[in-house]
């Protein structure tokens, strides 16, 4: 039962990194930098799901559901960013000019990433890519939880 907790687990970050690839190559929706940041523990979840499979160690799934738990942190900030909330990075965001001079402000806009991350370039039912992220990676936290348990119980 293990095996197939973790096989889903690292499945379904497998299928969400799956689907910002296809946005942004398919669909072409570049991602903000804060998408990136998404990615990165999706992929560390594949990874370990790969390693648990191979061999059962009861740390794997913990690390498993921390991956997930960061990404959902991640996605939840950025819904955050989005919706105005709070601020989010400066290098994705827009923000006051302050006192710049004219090179200054040119040399900013010129190194300034194209895609920002206060803003919303495709959502359903009124939730963002980032919201759908942080909600699934909640839930792909949870089996890998129970995984975790699963393990642990079948062990002692």
């Amino acid at each position: 039962m293990s095996r197939i907790l973790i096989l889903i687990a690292s499945a379904g970050s497998a299928a969400l990194l799956l689907g910002a690839f296809g946005f942004q190559y398919i669909g072409e929706m570049a991602p903000c930098k804060l998408c990136i940041w998404q990615r990165y523990p999706h992929g560390a979840a594949v990874v370990i799901g790969a390693l648990a499979l191979a061999a059962p160690l009861l740390i794997l799934p913990y690390l498993g559901a921390l991956a997930a738990l960061a990404t959902a942190a991640i996605g939840a900030y950025h819904t955050g960013v989005e919706r105005g909330w709070w601020e989010g990075p400066n290098s994705c965001t827009s923000g006051p000019i302050g006192n710049l001079s004219s090179e200054d402000l040119m040399q900013k806009i010129m190194s300034a990433p194209l895609v920002r991350c206060d803003e919303v370039p495709w959502e359903l039912f009124s939730l963002s890519m980032a919201s759908w992220n942080a909600i699934a990676s909640l839930l792909l936290a949870v089996i890998w939880i129970a995984a975790a348990n699963h393990m642990r119980k079948n062990r002692i």
